[in-house]
């Protein structure tokens, strides 16, 4: 069964570079491992539009609504079971005004007792070099998209309607 995903990613050109901003995964199945950054992103609810999840995920993780700029569609990836839709919009967000969102799983397992983990533990600015090394591998594909795209001044990408 295949599952569908939506989310931002957020860039802005800095110091005559592009930067990215990733979300490291948060809960504990994830706080030691490496290139545990990805794009912010969820999980379509029955009958929502992508750009309206991809939207509600980035509020709902990060607590604060997608800065306002152009959204430009960078297609879909296969990570896992899971389709993810992602968007591109540039804007500038300052890391530390998040307030992320929650989730809860039982932890330890099989102990019985649930706890309660950020959705994204922290966020950051990264050159695209940098967040290659740091996103999860399937989810690469978007930084190279991002960057193709960027330097034909976004010409090639579709808008948010």
């Amino acid at each position: 069964m295949s599952r569908t995903s939506a989310g931002v990613l957020l860039h802005r050109q800095r110091d005559g570079n592009r930067e990215v901003l990733l979300g490291h995964l948060g809960g504990p199945l994830w706080s030691r491992r490496a290139h545990s950054w990805g794009i912010v992103k969820g999980e379509l609810r029955s009958g929502e539009d992508p750009q309206d999840a991809a939207a509600r995920e980035f509020a709902e993780e990060l607590g604060l609504p997608v800065p306002p700029g152009e959204w430009h569609d960078l297609g879909q990836l296969q990570q896992s079971r899971k389709t993810v839709r992602v968007w591109a919009v540039e804007a500038d967000l300052d890391p530390a005004s998040i307030t992320p969102g929650t989730f809860d799983m039982e932890w330890p397992p099989r102990s019985g007792r649930r706890q309660s983990f950020p959705e994204v533990d922290r966020v950051d600015w990264f050159g695209l070099a940098r967040a290659r090394e740091e996103i999860i591998a399937s989810q690469e594909p978007v930084i190279d998209r991002l960057e193709e795209l960027a330097g034909t001044g976004f010409s090639g990408l579709q808008q948010k309607s």
